[in-house]
């Protein structure tokens, strides 16, 4: 099974990417924010406690989100692999996904990150904010907020990767198709 971590700061294509290798490799994306949306439209007990929590303006927790992924998970049992998009964001969450996998004789395959420079992610999140009328494409302070958010927080989890002989940084300055074959090169060694 095919387990990808596609990581990157906003702005690096990640979303471009993860469409291009559902595509080509059958995967199942695995949206954090889509699957707490889904569980809450759903009505499940996990949703409820998910929505519960957001009303009140807390984080979900990270049990909640990893017994969110193990629902799909065991819903895609034939896939041939997942897209993980949004998670982990942390050590813990990347631990935490870690030991789901195992209890489902599975593991990720590789952590593929996307590097763009500051400068060039600015220029990609206002142009998409234009196109998009997204606010928080549209403003340069927020976006630097964001891409020192980015660094920050989870370049610990690369780290957690990089220990695993399971990261790889591809360059994602060129076109859509020059970086989607930097990628399959590595995909297809996994």
């Amino acid at each position: 099974m095919l387990n990808l971590v596609l990581f990157g700061p906003p702005g690096a294509g990640k979303g471009t990417q993860s469409e291009k290798l559902i595509d080509k490799y059958k995967l199942i994306h695995l949206s954090t924010g889509d699957i707490l949306r889904s569980e809450i439209s759903l009505g499940t007990e996990l949703g409820l406690e998910a929505k519960k929590l957001m009303d009140q303006g807390l984080l979900v927790p990270d049990e909640v989100v990893i017994g969110m992924i193990s629902n799909k998970l065991d819903s895609n049992k034939d896939a041939n692999g997942f897209i993980f998009d949004g998670f982990p964001r942390t050590v813990a969450q990347a631990e935490a996904l870690d030991s789901l996998l195992v209890t489902k004789s599975s593991s990720i395959s590789g952590m593929i990150a996307l590097v763009v420079n500051d400068e060039e992610l600015e220029k990609r999140l206002l142009n998409r904010g234009k196109a998009s009328g997204r606010p928080d494409d549209a403003n340069p302070e927020i976006i630097r907020k964001r891409i020192v958010e980015y660094n920050s927080k989870t370049a610990p989890v690369a780290n957690y990767y990089k220990d695993q002989n399971k990261f790889t940084s591809i360059n994602g300055i060129g076109t859509v198709d020059e970086i989607f074959s930097s990628i399959c090169t590595v995909v297809d060694t996994f």
